[in-house]
């Protein structure tokens, strides 16, 4: 038997994260955790974003701007006591992978009480997050769009694969307006894990037709756009073939997992 997880409804394209306020309305949440990092609110993307949630939104959002990169148990912790402290009632995570897990990790201890390490594994959730919307900054990780939060325990030194349908995002955004500011190494790094998942779902042992069909397009789109976005950080095409091609790859390995490069990258990263 085969499933196939994504978000209830994607936006994509050029200014699709316009629409985030009606997307707000439409959840009915008055109060939502921005789960974002410091380079993002340097940027002026958290200013951006609640001044959206606030004027389209109707919504009054508190801003958690610590996330830190690969994301950790105590990160998770720490934005948890934020969210539970303002009475917050919807998760809105705004960049890449670490913000996107940092908040599916909130999101589902929030609702079902614990640990975060209490759900390391498969769908070890009993209850839903919270309303949840991802808008994305990069084009890489499909952290937006997909079933997995990994998220460092730090006692270990362990990358937690939590794998569960029920952290995946109701709403994600991806606006190539918001990514022309990544710098060309980010750029260039991102992209290749876009491959990377591409690469490895479509030669995955639970590849199907289905993840075949989105693997090859996304090699195809990152083959031919990932060379611009990085030389041209302001082509708008570029970058919105990007934003496609890593929504490809994440609907590949979303469904039909990773590999050997992963295995090996989740023990140096832990480590």
């Amino acid at each position: 038997v085969f499933g196939f997880y994504i978000p209830t409804v994607t936006l994509m394209g050029i200014g699709a994260h316009e629409e985030l306020g009606n997307r707000i309305k439409i959840l009915a949440a008055r109060r939502p955790l921005i789960v974002t990092d410091k380079g993002i609110t340097d940027a002026g993307l958290t200013e951006k974003i609640v001044e959206i949630a606030e004027r389209d939104g109707g919504a009054s959002p508190v801003v958690f701007d610590e996330t830190v990169p690969n994301p950790t148990d105590r990160n998770v912790h720490d934005g948890l006591e934020v969210f539970r402290k303002n009475n917050c009632d919807m998760i809105l995570s705004l960049g890449g992978g670490s913000p996107h897990d940092c908040g599916k990790g909130i999101g589902i201890v929030a609702t079902n009480g614990g640990n975060i390490r209490d759900y390391e594994g498969v769908d070890q959730s009993g209850k839903a997050m919270p309303p949840f919307i991802a808008v994305n900054t990069t084009a890489g990780t499909a952290s937006e769009m997909t079933r997995f939060c990994i998220i460092t325990d730090t006692s270990r030194k362990v990358k937690m694969a939590i794998v569960d349908w029920r952290v995946t995002p109701d709403v994600a955004i991806n606006d190539p307006l918001l990514m022309v500011g990544m710098p060309k190494a980010l750029t260039a790094a991102t992209g290749m894990d876009a491959l990377t998942h591409a690469v490895e779902a479509y030669v995955s042992t639970s590849a199907t037709p289905v993840t075949d069909a989105c693997a090859l397009q996304a090699i195809k789109l990152i083959a031919t756009n990932l060379r611009a976005a990085v030389a041209y950080g302001e082509d708008l095409e570029a970058r919105d073939k990007m934003a496609y091609a890593e929504y490809l790859a994440g609907m590949a390995f979303n469904n039909a997992s990773l590999g050997h490069v992963h295995a090996m990258a989740h023990q140096l990263g832990g480590y």
